[in-house]
């Protein structure tokens, strides 16, 4: 038996394959017998394609539909494909509203239509109207499960009517509040319920400034405003004012934690749905293309040292030297995208700023560049003897820095304008930048001084 209670997820994972090498299905149920459906869910995304469908087949079927709702798309992509479309829906017909709704829309269409035909007329009409709102809005990403009170009513009446209630929603602060037409005019947070007199009438003790959103706000805006604000659960209402739903922090992880996972796997020319342990094949065409791109750019890169070999012939000292110069302008300008790339995605950089962003990272660029080029510049002479080597090295440091805090801060906002991920392939055109500047200067002033 694997004690799921008392290992970490290492010895797990490694207990789960010998079990699946080793024909053990007994075992493979206890230890899925003990887990959460969101670590079942991990254990799943952490073995191999080929012995996924094996797993699957011990998963316990009161958990296997939450399990599938906590995979990641590829994931759950590779495991469903090996399921029959009635199997599937059988399987998460007991997921809440939301988690059916990012589900339906992640799957093929065939299995998302077993879904909806397997749920009552009811439930089918909620996500149907649900899944007709843009992908990545608000509308997609909210729960229709408020609980809505009117203003008119006291504070006696609403406890009365939540003591008939079975249950609260997860992640409940507060009691949306509407008017007769289920106009949102406010909120009811939990502790005015609770320790106001019972006699006073909602409208006294709500909060008329409640935060919400519309059915059409991205996403990621959506992320932007909990962070900053501290939410744990916001009014959704369309175009109208009418309440539609809310949003909680539950759901808002999930897109700050996709969204991070995006950024990071672009910057690395990663698909965003790059499976860890994903086929050979598949893998392999999806890396090609990137890094077909990052040869194209070293070429060039190559092109413009092969402009100075009549220099580098007559002095070999240039060759040892240059990629020092080009090294610290891509790891400089890389400090200042990463910069100007989080400020756009926090929605901090704009029109106003954008001067006095670029005159800072100027700044900054210049003043490292002044100490590290007496740094590089005397251990050049110090090493070769020659005063002329030290100070090239020292000019086209400083003008590589420049040159690549410059370029770290137009390259994203440049491609924000024009609606490209800068997180995409800003770091590429950036290396690319700096390491031709780089060489040029470097390369290109030991030829006018030196020779």
């Amino acid at each position: 038996m694997i004690e799921t209670a008392t290992i970490d997820k290492e010895q797990l994972v490694d207990e789960v394959m010998a079990a699946i090498d080793q024909g053990d299905d007994a075992r493979l149920r206890d230890a899925l017998a003990d887990l959460h459906p969101a670590d079942s869910a991990n254990l799943v995304a952490s073995i191999p394609e080929p012995d996924r469908e094996h797993l699957w087949t011990c998963m316990p079927e009161e958990t296997a539909g939450e399990v599938i709702s906590h995979l990641d798309d590829v994931a759950r992509g590779s495991l469903i494909e090996q399921m029959e479309p009635r199997e599937v829906a059988l399987a998460v017909g007991s997921l809440e509203h939301d988690d059916l709704v990012d589900l339906v829309g992640s799957i093929p269409e065939e299995y998302g239509d077993a879904i909806l035909e397997s749920l009552d007329p009811e439930g089918r009409e909620r996500l149907e109207a649900t899944l007709a709102y843009p992908e990545d809005s608000a509308g997609r990403l909210m729960d229709v499960s408020a609980v809505a009170v009117r203003a008119d009513v006291s504070l006696e009446v609403v406890l009365r009517y939540l003591r008939r209630r079975e249950s609260l929603p997860d992640h409940t602060d507060g009691l949306m509040v509407v008017d007769r037409d289920g106009i949102y005019i406010g909120k009811l947070p939990l502790s005015s319920l609770l320790l106001n007199q019972p006699e006073l009438s909602v409208a006294e003790v709500m909060t008329e400034e409640a935060d919400r959103v519309f059915v059409d706000m991205p996403e990621t805006e959506v992320a932007h405003l909990f962070d900053r604000r501290d939410l744990v659960s916001v009014a959704v209402t369309d175009a109208g004012g009418r309440l539609v739903g809310r949003i909680t922090i539950d759901d808002v992880v999930d897109v700050i934690r996709t969204e991070a996972e995006h950024q990071l796997m672009n910057m690395a020319g990663l698909a965003e749905e790059e499976d860890l342990f994903a086929p050979v094949l598949p893998s392999a065409r999806r890396r090609a293309l990137w890094l077909g791109i990052n040869l194209g750019t070293a070429f060039l890169a190559s092109w413009v040292i092969g402009m100075f070999e009549a220099t580098l012939a007559q002095l070999v000292a240039l060759a040892v030297l240059m990629p020092i110069v080009a090294s610290m302008g891509g790891i400089a300008g890389s400090q200042t995208l990463t910069l100007v790339i989080r400020g756009l995605a926090m929605g901090r950089v704009s029109v106003a700023n954008r001067l006095w962003l670029a005159r800072k990272e100027l700044a900054i660029a210049f003043l490292n560049g002044v100490l590290w080029a007496l740094v590089v510049g005397g251990i050049a002479y110090l090493w070769f003897g020659n005063p002329g080597i030290g100070l090239v090295l020292s000019a086209a440091m400083v003008v590589n820095l420049l040159v690549a805090a410059f370029a770290g801060i137009t390259i994203p906002l440049v491609m924000d304008r024009l609606g490209i991920d800068p997180a995409l392939a800003g770091a590429v055109v950036l290396t690319t930048i700096t390491d031709v500047v780089g060489f040029m200067s470097f390369l290109g002033l030991a030829t006018f001084f030196l020779l």
